[in-house]
């Protein structure tokens, strides 16, 4: 049953990512009324929250956006810095959402940031030992390796559901700065093709997330059910 659960996710998130590309084309290919970049959304949305210190960086890649509260950098794709584009205005301003978060200390986004060193080192150790664990489960040290994988995989799958209300908060900020914008977003139609953008970007850290929490619950049943048989 665990075997099936994890391929009906792994079938989801194939979906979920496909259709996530396909609105993140079509809205790319969709300018906007008013013509302005990623990067000028970035700028006049920091600014409307009195955040000076805050860099707008364009760094290489496709879907590439993140806010790095480490060195209180907003990086955005080159289609999004330079783009015209619906989606580049609400993945600008959403990317804008983290560092408002950031300025404002939302515990969520800080909770997060502190366990990235440790989410770091508990996915490497899952590369390494999560396969042997499974095939030498039977044994002591299998099990001793069993244990650890579930170790590292609990941290993953904390940092997979923290996420998710640090996005969904960042897209609500970010949506709600465009609708009160409308030197930016000038129709209806154009905030509601950024909020349909913005909530298929998150929906791929729902379908991560649950996936997070099947492979735990599967070491789970490995860990517990190998007890209960001896």
């Amino acid at each position: 049953m665990g075997i099936i659960i994890f391929i009906g996710i792994a079938i989801v998130s194939f979906l979920v990512q496909s259709r996530f590309k396909s609105k993140f084309k079509k809205y790319s290919e969709t300018p906007l009324s008013t013509g302005m970049t990623g990067r000028d959304i970035a700028e006049k949305m920091l600014q409307d929250h009195g955040i000076y210190d805050v860099k707008i960086l364009s760094v290489e890649g496709s879907l590439s956006d993140h806010y790095n509260p480490a060195n209180r950098t907003v990086n955005l794709s080159p289609e999004v810095y330079a783009g015209r584009s619906i989606a580049a205005a609400a993945v600008a301003a959403h990317e804008c959402g983290h560092a408002v978060q950031h300025a404002k200390a939302y515990s969520w986004l800080q909770f997060r940031s502190a366990m990235v060193p440790v989410v770091s080192i508990a996915s490497n150790l899952l590369q390494y030992v999560f396969m042997f664990a499974i095939f030498m489960a039977a044994s002591s040290m299998g099990y001793m390796m069993l244990w650890v994988a579930f170790g590292a995989m609990a941290v993953v799958t904390l940092f997979s559901v923290v996420t998710l209300p640090v996005e969904f908060d960042a897209s609500n900020r970010a949506l709600a700065w465009l609708q009160t914008n409308r030197g930016i977003m000038q129709t209806s139609i154009e905030n509601s093709q950024a909020k349909d953008a913005l909530w298929w970007a998150a929906m791929t850290y729902v379908v991560a997330a649950l996936g997070s929490i099947v492979q735990l619950l599967y070491l789970a049943m490995m860990l517990f059910g190998g007890r209960s048989n001896d």
